[in-house]
């Protein structure tokens, strides 16, 4: 290319550059919704620890298909939400994927615009919002995970993690923070049968808790390496983990071993990746795509393949080893349904008087 030719290309790269740069700082959405970039903050565990995971694969899938790159931040389940809340009046994000009730939170504090992703038809009402703002897009379920090589057969129960053989081998990530954290709380009051018998359980454990974690997904490989003996997770993240994690087993407690107890068996609870659109997003109509490809049938068969995780699609059913693999964990426990409107409104008061009980 001739010297004077490349460096008008130069020069008109340089002044489209600077145009965009204009309409961005004076509020103008016409250079956002030229650009390839779609920006997504989401909470851990659907990006793989070697680049093998469900989003790796979507993210890839997606940009060479549109051609549109996808820039991923990362963080807990409540600090997603707390950064987009701080740039709420400049957004950065435009697409949000966190857990519940970290998705209700940002919903309440006018975070998401309604979108409704082509495929969210076939999502069960109970895993999208009924405003139009979320909608699942990887059913998950609440779990914890324990070291099988220290351990022979996982504990049961609560009680069990009580035993002086768990002092500083157990780990739970911090509530209020981390969505699988606040998890533990809800399971908690759950099985205790309120929560004044929760808290008190809880401060009880606090003997044996290393101490708070603001990531989930950081205890698995302490778990692996037996660091801990035991701490919280979810059935998707750590299922992927356990590809990489021979000594990685998943559990999930019950109240007591009493074996008269009407609240003998297992319990868990639905626990989603709720996709949104960013209100004010700066390249809405990517994000727009990018929901509409993370729900399609060819995604959302690759859940179970490629993330370990449960399709938000109910029409789309997964055959694979890991499918069968997570029917097969999931047998005997029992699923409730908690009421994510009560904990969105007492969320703070919770978490507070979860700090005071345990002096977190």
């Amino acid at each position: 290319m001739p010297r004077n030719t490349h460096l008008k290309s130069i020069a008109a790269v340089v002044g489209a550059l600077a145009l965009a740069s204009t309409l961005t700082a004076c509020g103008g959405d016409s250079a956002a919704s030229d650009a390839k970039v779609v920006t997504v903050y989401s909470a851990d565990g659907l990006k793989g620890e070697n680049g093998d995971g469900w989003y790796d694969q979507v993210f890839k899938d997606f940009e060479k298909q549109t051609g549109i790159k996808v820039k991923y931040v990362e963080g807990g389940s409540g600090e997603v939400v707390q950064r987009a809340v701080r740039e709420k009046t400049n957004p950065q994000a435009d697409v949000l994927v966190t857990l519940p009730p970290f998705i209700q939170q940002a919903d309440g504090k006018g975070l998401l615009q309604k979108y409704a992703p082509k495929g969210s038809d076939q999502v069960d009402g109970a895993d999208k919002a009924t405003d139009g703002t979320w909608t699942s897009v990887v059913n998950n379920y609440f779990g914890f995970v324990y070291n099988k090589k220290e351990l022979k057969q996982a504990p049961t129960s609560w009680d069990q993690l009580l035993d002086a053989a768990y002092k500083n081998k157990l780990q739970y990530s911090t509530p209020g923070v981390a969505g699988d954290g606040t998890a533990v709380l809800i399971k908690a009051i759950h099985d205790f049968g309120g929560k004044d018998a929760a808290l008190a359980y809880l401060k009880k454990l606090q003997a044996n808790n290393v101490g708070p974690s603001a990531s989930t997904g950081k205890l698995a490989p302490k778990v692996d390496k037996g660091e801990l003996l035991v701490a919280n997770g979810d059935v998707q993240m750590n299922h992927a983990q356990s590809k990489d994690m021979p000594n990685l087993g998943i559990w999930f407690p019950r109240a007591t071993d009493k074996a008269a107890d009407a609240a003998g068996r297992p319990t868990t609870f639905a626990l989603p990746y709720a996709g949104a659109l960013v209100a004010k997003a700066p390249h809405s109509e990517n994000s727009r795509k990018l929901l509409d490809f993370m729900l399609s049938a060819k995604a959302q068969q690759q859940v179970s393949e490629i993330g370990g995780g449960f399709s938000a699609r109910g029409d789309v059913k997964a055959t694979d080893a890991n499918a069968i693999a997570l029917t097969k964990l999931m047998d005997g426990v029992e699923v409730f349904a908690p009421d994510w409107a009560d904990i969105d409104k007492n969320l703070t008061s919770y978490v507070d008087d979860w700090k005071s009980a345990t002096g977190s």
